[in-house]
């Protein structure tokens, strides 16, 4: 009878976007039927080794990759707490123990990355099963397992220990709890250069750090997030029904349970409005229109695309389909295909960087409706102010979770935005074509 490792295999309850995401060669190594002779695992008997074998090919995770997460470099997992992330961390880690020798644990210090990343009830011990749980070698700072592959363990506060190794893959948990969080993060990424495709893994709670806002945008990094809320069967059933009680609402608990970057100071919306403006997708809408803020340059800042209804008199926020890194072609084509979907009467698009190429490069794409291009004649904040008026009124409602765009409004006006709000700007666009033109933006005059 064949022993399967239940550690290896992905709870039902922990969010999807957390699952382990392989590199190709990787996969192809764990699942190849035509392997020739045993797997490495030396210090295993043959059969043990089959039994490891066995159990994780039986593991559904390993056969839910996509193409799409083929070039990441870096996956970052921001969720709220107990969202599940020790737990996606520590099992991507186990799954490159089987294949790579070297890999490096680091954490904001050297007692977190024994209490948490390996001892902890999510943590490494508790993944590999009784065939291949590995071993803390206290003295030297490294976790053995039984196949020999070691993971060395670093502290954050100590970026310089990290020059010299080197590592197939790295696992970085509380990123946004690091104190010199830039610094050792370049120490560790000079340090992964073994092998053909070496890969990071950041696990983190966000904070409207400087750090993971950078990090988020750089090219070869695989965003996924979380809610706390997705992992709720594993936790007390208390734990969530008394938070939300204490802190629903709040800015706190958008932060360590919804997953999101909250900025404290200057914002214009609110997190307590966002937080409430949840709604259903109505049966019927009297407009919907796809808003389009272009990047100033191909390959630069993102190109917001947001879809917006009206019914009576309430805006509804049906999609966000921003997306970074395409040529103009490719961002008219993904608007115009939005529009399509949602049987938009009109394609909004700010004219103040591209003017009429906007307007050209949006017909070409052969759009289903008429397009309207809107100028800028004043500053962000100022647009946005009677939009956020619209949320406070509860005016505004989303159709479904953005954790991405709600960021970006709660950062309008705070003064720490790293990168352009495309998404922001692109909603500002939407609401105030549907619920703001024709009888111009509210204003408040000093007395």
């Amino acid at each position: 009878m064949t022993t399967r490792l239940p550690c290896m295999t992905a709870s039902p309850t922990i969010p999807k976007s957390f699952r382990p995401l392989l590199p190709s060669a990787l996969l192809a190594w764990l699942t190849s039927s035509n392997r020739s002779g045993a797997p490495p695992w030396p210090n295993l008997e043959p059969p043990d080794q089959q039994r490891l074998l066995s159990a994780l090919l039986a593991d559904p995770a390993l056969h839910q990759q996509s193409p799409d997460h083929e070039a990441w470099s870096t996956w970052l997992m921001l969720g709220g707490r107990g969202a599940g992330k020790t737990f996606a961390g520590a099992r991507w880690i186990t799954l490159q123990a089987l294949a790579h020798p070297a890999l490096a644990l680091v954490g904001p210090t050297l007692h977190d990355v024994r209490e948490v990343m390996i001892e902890g009830p999510s943590g490494l011990k508790a993944m590999g099963g009784p065939l291949f749980r590995p071993r803390w070698e206290a003295s030297r700072r490294r976790l053995v397992w039984p196949n020999g592959a070691v993971a060395y363990a670093f502290s954050a506060e100590d970026p310089d220990s990290l020059r010299g190794p080197q590592f197939h893959a790295a696992w970085a948990d509380e990123f946004c709890a690091w104190r010199r969080p830039a610094e050792t993060l370049a120490m560790l990424r000079f340090g992964l250069r073994l092998g053909t495709d070496p890969r990071l893994v950041v696990t983190s709670t966000p904070k409207p750090t400087r750090a993971l806002k950078t990090l988020m945008v750089e090219p070869g990094v695989h965003l996924t997030r979380a809610g706390t809320s997705l992992n709720a069967g594993n936790l007390a059933p208390a734990f969530l029904r008394t938070l939300e009680s204490l802190y629903g609402g709040t800015r706190l608990a958008a932060q360590e349970l919804d997953g999101i970057i909250v900025e404290t100071d200057g914002g214009l919306f609110r997190a307590e409005d966002l937080a409430r403006c949840r709604a259903a997708r109505p049966a019927r809408l009297d407009r919907v229109v796809v808003a389009v803020d272009p990047p100033a340059t191909a390959g630069g800042d993102a190109c917001g695309i947001v879809v917006v209804g009206r019914r009576d008199d309430r805006a509804f926020v049906l999609a966000d389909e921003t997306a970074r890194g395409l040529s103009p072609a490719g961002w008219a084509a993904r608007a115009v295909s939005a529009a399509r979907t949602w049987a938009a009467d009109a394609l909004v698009a700010e004219a103040n960087q591209g003017g009429d190429m906007v307007r050209s490069v949006l017909a070409q794409a052969d759009p289903p409706c008429r397009i309207r291009l809107v100028k800028a004649s004043v500053g962000k904040r100022a647009r946005a102010e009677p939009v956020a008026a619209l949320y406070e009124q509860g005016r505004v409602l989303h159709c479904g979770a953005f954790p991405a765009l709600e960021e970006e409004l709660m950062a309008l006006g705070s003064g720490d935005l790293e990168h352009s709000p495309d998404r922001a700007d692109a909603l500002v666009w939407a609401v105030s074509e549907l619920m703001l033109s024709g009888r111009g933006a509210p204003r408040l005059r000093g007395l």
